[in-house]
């Protein structure tokens, strides 16, 4: 006879983030490149980014391990008391080893578990999904979270590569998810999809052969951002919206229900286009990508730690991720804070 296992809760219990020290304004990139700061303000939102520097010891994990450790300062939590480790990136410093075992060792948690995921602007909500099962099937009671991606590295600053190195900043964003006694906290529901099909619409080549039909091959494309701007803006307009119907749908909930839209940064007419769909007040769905850009999987845990810094995040609110990108692909993850 199988014993019914105990309801437990998983908690929010500390966040953190970190962004590298050089910002690069849209001032500094018509230095560069031809473009405007009233252009990229117009069609983007974004007036600066901040951009890691190598030499300086900046990084994806380095950032993820800042971030990581500040979130369990405000949570209490110690290195040993981590069970796990996952890093959602889609720029390791290095293939191997991966981003989740460098921040491990880095914080001094140990010979636990650590792995990565790569979902790309996505990547975060992702692993918020991965983790809560884990926390609840696996038996982990304290698990560290980072979102962490320095796309720079993949930007070309000058005007044959400026349709995308404008877009992009670097950052990492943590959070401390802990097991509770309370099982009225924790996951109320979940989405996830791809669409491989749609790949072809964002990528970053690293060889010839990689280049998307119709494409025309240049050497100055390999190892940089390649965006079919039109079709990813057509995709992110319908799937935004559609994510969020789906996932309240799924929870039994209403869009006035949610506390808090916690929404990947990847274009300010984008989240202004769902918020006004849904009639949200501006205060629910907080917009950072004026001052960081798109952070790709940092993006989502930046704008929690700034709505937990600043008070407005509370006990008790309800929070709905969403994040689309690159795969291409979009989810979601509705908690009960």
């Amino acid at each position: 006879m199988t014993r019914p296992q105990p309801a437990i809760g998983v908690r929010f219990a500390g966040t953190g983030s970190a962004v590298p020290a050089r910002v690069l304004t849209n001032a500094d990139l018509e230095k560069v490149m031809d473009t405007s700061d009233e252009w990229i303000v117009q069609r983007t939102g974004i007036r600066e980014r901040h951009i890691h520097d190598p030499d300086a010891g900046e990084g994806t994990a380095p950032l993820g391990a800042e971030a990581l450790t500040k979130a369990m300062a405000e949570a209490g939590v110690t290195a040993p008391e981590l069970d796990l480790i996952i890093a959602a990136t889609m720029t390791p410093d290095m293939p191997t080893p991966g981003v989740a075992c460098t921040i491990a060792d880095r914080v001094g948690a140990g010979q636990i578990p650590a792995f990565d995921i790569s979902a790309a602007c996505s990547g975060f909500v992702y692993a918020l999904n991965v983790a809560e099962s884990m926390m609840r099937t696996g038996g982990f009671h304290t698990v560290g979270l980072v979102g962490a991606d320095c796309l720079s590295r993949h930007a070309d600053y000058s005007t044959f590569g400026r349709a995308t190195s404008i877009l992009f900043g670097d950052a990492a964003g943590a959070v401390v998810l802990r097991r509770t006694d309370d099982a009225s906290k924790g996951l109320l529901a979940q989405i996830m999809h791809s669409d491989g099909g749609g790949a072809r619409h964002l990528y970053i080549p690293t060889h010839r052969g990689h280049m998307t039909p119709g494409d025309e091959f240049d050497q100055r494309k390999l190892g940089v951002v390649q965006m079919h701007g039109p079709a990813v803006f057509k995709f992110a307009v319908g799937t935004f919206p559609n994510l969020i119907e789906e996932t309240l749908r799924r929870a039994g909930l209403a869009a006035e229900d949610i506390d808090h839209y916690v929404c990947h940064q990847s274009n300010s007419r984008i989240l202004e286009a769902a918020r006004e769909r849904f009639g949200l007040p501006r205060e629910k769905l907080h917009v950072n990508i004026d001052r960081f850009g798109n952070t790709v999987a940092a993006s989502c845990p930046l704008v929690l730690d700034e709505l937990k810094r600043s008070g407005r995040l509370r006990e008790g609110h309800k929070v709905m991720f969403l994040a689309f990108g690159a795969g291409l692909t979009w989810a979601s993850s509705l908690w009960q804070f």
